[in-house]
């Protein structure tokens, strides 16, 4: 049994396609590469290929992060060149190695996300830089998201780390965003546009890098 993560991305072809279909495509790429995935236990086999953090609807990335396991033993760098020639198009295969057997799972690892948020405001850069201190300086954000018939309340600024001006020219803006991303909640980028005043839904949402414990 061997387990190898591989980071890759995601671009903006793929942006509208679900985690579950994600899975899928790599499944089949994997397949196709003729590489020898392990599978679960129990009446519904399923391979073992596990995502660090999901990645939201309308976004791209270029930090996503997948552990597998392989029934047999292979060298990363030839699991790497073989998926790059199976992979469907939009995604971009960076690399691979090898994880040890027993550590945690993947997902219980993750502890924050980057983003890079490009958007379109009036504002004067001093102001947007006055609302994003204002924002950092506050001890609690209430918020709340409804899905379907549920309503959920929380404290949005609790899921932030950091936010910065990575670029400014005239009303253009590129956003950068350390939000946490883990089992005690994750922030959403869109969110905290909103939180800082700004009005409409960003141009794009790229994420730059997981963050692992």
């Amino acid at each position: 049994m061997q387990r190898l993560r591989l980071k890759f991305g995601r671009g903006n072809g793929l942006k509208y396609v679900s985690h579950l279909n994600v899975l899928h495509a790599w499944e089949r790429s994997f397949r196709r590469a003729d590489l020898p995935l392990a599978y679960s236990q129990g009446f519904t086999p399923h391979p073992q290929i596990s995502v660090a953090a999901p990645l939201a609807i309308g976004m791209t990335s270029e930090a996503e992060l997948m552990d597998v396991r392989l029934t047999g033993w292979l060298p990363p760098q030839s699991v790497t060149m073989k998926l790059r020639t199976q992979i469907a198009d939009g995604f971009q295969l960076y690399n691979t190695r090898i994880v040890g057997l027993s550590i945690p799972s993947l997902q219980s690892l993750v502890t924050f996300a980057e983003y890079s948020v490009k958007l379109r405001s009036q504002y004067k850069q001093p102001e947007v830089e006055n609302a994003i201190h204002a924002l950092l300086q506050k001890r609690e954000v209430q918020w709340h998201h409804s899905r379907g018939e549920k309503t959920h309340y929380y404290d949005l600024r609790t899921l932030i780390d950091d936010i910065w001006i990575e670029c400014c020219e005239k009303t253009d803006y590129t956003l950068g965003m350390r939000l946490c991303c883990g089992g005690t909640g994750s922030g959403r980028p869109e969110q905290v546009i909103t939180a800082l005043g700004f009005t409409g839904y960003p141009q794009s949402i790229h994420r730059k890098k997981l963050i692992l414990q």
